[in-house]
């Protein structure tokens, strides 16, 4: 398949397919997509495995460190923003590849030399091929399912966040402690291309995206064979979503959930080693337990969202408080750290509070795809994730800044902050999130 193809619906998802049977296609698109997210997140916790050899090699204090990773931030949400609109109207298979050749390219620079202002220099331009990924990889997975059956799919695209850094953190370490942080660059980016090339020859677009078929909580069949629906419709305007109580409050309670998952990238490694007194290669095994945590409860969440959607149960419960559940819990989980006693009941507590508080996304994703007709979908994810990766922007200097003013006790005031975070995403989830009503407002 070439670049040409990218649009056009391959024979496995024909209009003849029941909506219940996505195909194999679907499934490869979907694993492809879960590789690509590995290897996103891969990409960002780099970094945060390096962050004691980069800061001895540049001569760099916390405070620093934590510029250069928030300097990721600085236009990771605006590229969100205008890929996510510019995804309503290109093909995503094409956008996908673009960004995955930018990954690669990007870390070039810094695996060469240079010091703090390259390193600068090139986070903010890997932050801004970086920025989109996500929405526009679900909105790629989802085009290919019914809304009833996106939970999977997505959380399964979600869980590559997990995996890239359960797969990454103990291969990096390795090749950081053994030849370098420079040296891990050069293999993520190396890595990089090679998705890049498989997906330019299997990547495509799916049925579902550009029809509200794959939209209606009771959707049931597949569309028509027929002549396109006609481009003149009129779809609601993206003020009208973004006005709406459950994109308020589905993004302002991803934002907390990604306040924790930008603590687990750039600080965690740091605060198992220097903060709880666990040795590199150990502090290089834990950093994945969260992120395995977080995987099972992904698919959990998925499982029984889905569960209780095909038995009729409102998507403002089977989403929403479900989600709310998970941040409540993940924030009891950071709030007993400090009084936790001894260093392995911290730990599980801070492992347990990361895989809890940072696993929203999917609901997220699913439940903004509920609420935004076809045609605003796009515009809608790449908003919200903008919004959210706000907290990827704000959360590492701070740490950084309490770390360097407070020392140690500065991790887990960071830890206190990141629970009261969870516990008002939890509020705004649980009174906000209701998809079907505002879906229903918003096209009337």
């Amino acid at each position: 398949m070439t670049a040409a193809d990218t649009s056009a619906v391959p024979p496995l998802a024909g209009a003849t397919q029941a909506a219940d049977d996505p195909g194999v296609r679907a499934w490869i698109v979907t694993g492809m997509l879960v590789v690509f997210m590995m290897i996103n997140f891969a990409d960002k916790a780099v970094f945060g495995l390096a962050a004691d050899e980069i800061r001895a090699d540049l001569g760099l204090s916390a405070t620093d460190f934590g510029l250069a990773n928030s300097a990721f931030f600085l236009l990771f949400s605006v590229a969100a923003v205008v890929v996510g609109l510019l995804a309503d109207r290109v093909s995503l298979k094409r956008l996908l590849l673009v960004m995955a050749l930018l990954w690669s390219v990007a870390q070039v620079p810094a695996a060469l030399g240079g010091g703090l202002a390259v390193l600068i220099g090139t986070r903010v331009v890997l932050g801004a091929a970086e920025g989109p990924a996500f929405p526009v990889a679900q909105q790629a997975a989802l085009s290919w399912f019914p809304n009833d059956r996106r939970n999977l799919p997505g959380a399964l695209v979600t869980l590559g966040v997990t995996l890239g850094v359960i797969t990454a953190a103990p291969g990096l370490t390795w090749v950081i402690q053994n030849h370098g942080w420079r040296s891990a660059l050069w293999v993520v980016a190396g890595v990089g291309l090679v998705w890049a090339a498989a997906w330019f020859v299997c990547g495509a677009d799916g049925r579902y995206r550009d029809t509200e078929a794959g939209t209606a909580p009771d959707a049931a069949s597949a569309p028509a064979p027929g002549p396109a629906p006609a481009k003149s419709r009129a779809w609601p305007a993206y003020r009208r979503v973004f006005a709406s109580r459950t994109w308020i409050g589905t993004t302002l309670a991803y934002f907390t959930s990604y306040w924790c998952v930008a603590l687990m990238l750039v600080w965690l490694p740091s605060y198992l080693k220097n903060g709880l007194g666990h040795s590199p290669a150990t502090a290089g095994t834990l950093v994945a337990l969260p992120w395995a945590l977080g995987a099972v409860v992904l698919l959990g969440q998925a499982a029984l969202t889905g569960w209780l959607m095909r038995r009729g149960v409102a998507s403002r419960w089977a989403r929403g408080r479900v989600g709310a559940g998970l941040l409540f819990l993940g924030a009891l989980c950071f709030l007993a750290v400090p009084a936790a006693d001894g260093t392995a009941a911290k730990t599980a507590l801070l492992i347990a509070g990361c895989g809890l508080g940072g696993s929203f996304a999917t609901v997220a994703i699913t439940t903004v795809a509920e609420l935004a007709p076809a045609a605003r979908r796009g515009g809608a994810l790449g908003t919200m994730n903008a919004v959210v990766t706000t907290g990827g922007l704000i959360a590492p200097t701070l740490v950084g800044r309490m770390v360097d003013s407070q020392g140690t006790s500065g991790y887990q005031n960071a830890v206190v902050l990141s629970a009261v975070l969870l516990l008002l995403g939890a509020v705004v989830a649980f009174a906000l999130i209701d998809p079907a009503r505002d879906a229903a407002r918003t096209s009337a």
